[in-house]
């Protein structure tokens, strides 16, 4: 399995390509277009602001490279934001591979934003994604932001009020928890990602 792991600049790239690794696949990481466009699975990594994860694409000249996959694509955490349409953060445009627009988390009474922790998973629909992953799941969120729940939410998590956790419009899915620090989890996620059944 040839898999790109985009250099996004984003402070987990190391933990994922590691996460990777621990299931026998050597990511490359990169941001050469050619190679990205050609490999048989690509991951957009991401921790940090939605301007600035944008500003890094567009420096990389990787926004219609992104736009325009054709293979299985994954967002992780800002990864999966910049996929939507914009972010509230900044007022900033996003990819717009996939319908609407990531909001910050409210707070409220024992509610902090941001969102720190493990978290149940409930999921809303079946998806080769989340294939033997069971009710309840938990997973490991660090976001202050988060997308809308939608025809393309495959499962949901709460914190305060329920947003999207796993998205999946086409060929693109996202993940809004970090998988490579989701243990069980987060690691069979991986691995269905990689697996034949997801092309």
């Amino acid at each position: 399995m040839d898999v790109a792991l985009i250099d996004s600049g984003g402070a987990n790239i190391g933990s994922v390509k590691y996460a990777l690794e621990r299931l026998g696949v050597r990511a490359e990481l990169t941001a050469d277009a050619e190679r990205i466009a050609g490999a048989d699975r690509v991951i957009l990594p991401g921790v940090g602001a939605a301007g600035a994860g944008m500003a890094r694409l567009r420096e990389l000249a990787l926004v219609e490279v992104v736009r325009g996959l054709t293979q299985p694509l994954l967002g992780i955490c800002l990864g999966m934001q910049l996929l939507f349409d914009a972010s509230e953060e900044a007022g900033t445009a996003c990819l717009g591979v996939i319908p609407g627009t990531v909001r910050r988390l409210a707070t409220g009474e024992g509610i902090r934003v941001p969102h720190m922790g493990w978290n149940a998973l409930k999921t809303l629909r079946a998806d080769p994604l989340l294939d033997g992953i069971g009710a309840n799941g938990q997973a490991y969120f660090v976001h202050g932001y988060a997308a809308p729940v939608s025809e393309d939410t495959l499962a949901t998590s709460t914190h305060g009020s329920e947003f999207a956790a796993v998205v999946r419009r086409g060929n693109r899915w996202g993940a809004q928890f970090h998988p490579e620090r989701s243990a069980s989890v987060g690691a069979r996620l991986l691995e269905n990602f990689l697996s034949e059944r997801l092309a």
